[in-house]
């Protein structure tokens, strides 16, 4: 069962110190990452503007969903090792590997450079990958943190220099990050802490996170992830359409159950997340209507993660972030770290 009092007790908190520190140091991990990669990013600036560009490694999704709105030319996030048959000089290739060197991606940079495509790489200076990227037309983006989306922002933040993205300014981002590290602190309790209030929404619950627009969407499937980890139990990440069903087949609450009891129950009632960045447009807030009004019509409860202010990239980190730490406090409530 989940315990509540353990989210205020200082033993219970400091069993997860390390996935709590983790999640403090992202801004401080941003900041590092663009100050050493600083050169590269005004290298990238000053490219010629491709004929198309491909992204693949970790966050190259991301990457695709601040681009594809605005992007000038055709952008692809390439799932697979290697090229598509028609990348060649007149193409730039971003490649993600700040945190793995696999042998797919050493494959695409090989290709890379062997057809002559322009290459943005982010990935540790000292590297396997990085020793196969060596050419005039690469630019390296040095990381140090083993952190994808402190390089993606980076690598986002030279894209911009060559007029393919958004603006995008890290040390707000940075700043963003800060604000949640204190705001979702271990030493802030329940009352006022938005990550410990999650998790004790989601408590003895099957989590449905939702977000509408496409950044809320990622951001939702990656709480989804960190949720299935740290409770152990199924959390499912859906557009409205496929969740709205699971909310209308709820069970009606029995306000006679033993808590007990339904602690072991595998049937558990579901909980609605959403994910809220502030995305103004219509059909995103009437599918939060309608999600809002199953939950309510079936005694369902909703939790909402949200950020309203800032830039895409801002919005993004704040949410995720803040669903971050609410799956570590849903692991601490529940005792899973009592072991470690």
């Amino acid at each position: 069962m989940f315990d509540d009092s353990w989210l205020e007790d200082e033993q219970s908190l400091r069993r997860a110190d390390s996935a709590l520190r983790r999640l403090a140091e992202a801004g401080s991990r941003l900041r590092r990452e663009i100050g050493e990669a600083e050169v590269g990013v005004e290298q990238v600036g000053q490219l010629d503007r491709p004929r198309a560009v491909i992204a693949t490694g970790s966050e190259a999704r991301f990457i695709r969903a601040m681009l594809e709105p605005v992007c000038p030319v055709p952008f692809v996030a390439w799932p697979a090792h290697g090229l598509p048959g028609w990348v060649g000089a007149l193409d730039l290739v971003v490649v993600m590997a700040s945190d793995l060197s696999t042998p797919g991606l050493v494959a695409t940079v090989h290709e890379s450079v062997r057809r002559g495509a322009q290459l943005v790489i982010a990935c540790p200076r000292n590297s396997t990958i990085a020793d196969h990227a060596g050419s005039r037309s690469t630019i390296l983006l040095p990381t140090s943190t083993a952190d994808p989306l402190a390089a993606a922002i980076v690598t986002l933040a030279g894209l911009h220099r060559l007029q393919l993205g958004p603006e995008v300014d890290p040390y707000r981002v940075a700043d963003a990050m800060d604000q949640v590290a204190t705001d979702c602190s271990p030493y802030v309790d329940v009352a006022e802490n938005p990550a410990k209030d999650l998790a004790m929404g989601l408590a003895e619950a099957q989590p449905l996170v939702w977000g509408g627009s496409v950044l809320a969407a990622r951001a939702s499937r990656r709480v989804a992830e960190a949720l299935r980890a740290g409770s152990g139990r199924a959390a499912l990440a859906a557009d409205a359409e496929e969740l709205i069903p699971v909310l209308e087949s709820a069970a009606p609450r029995d306000p006679f159950a033993d808590p007990f009891e339904d602690a072991v129950s595998a049937d558990r009632r579901p909980a609605l997340v959403i994910v809220d960045d502030g995305n103004p447009e219509a059909p995103i807030r009437s599918s939060q209507a309608r999600l809002m009004t199953a939950a309510e019509r079936n005694d369902v409860r909703v939790c909402v993660i949200q950020r309203t202010s800032g830039s895409d990239v801002e919005r993004y980190a704040t949410v995720l972030q803040v669903g971050m730490y609410a799956a570590v406090y849903l692991a601490v409530g529940l005792g899973r770290y009592l072991h470690s």
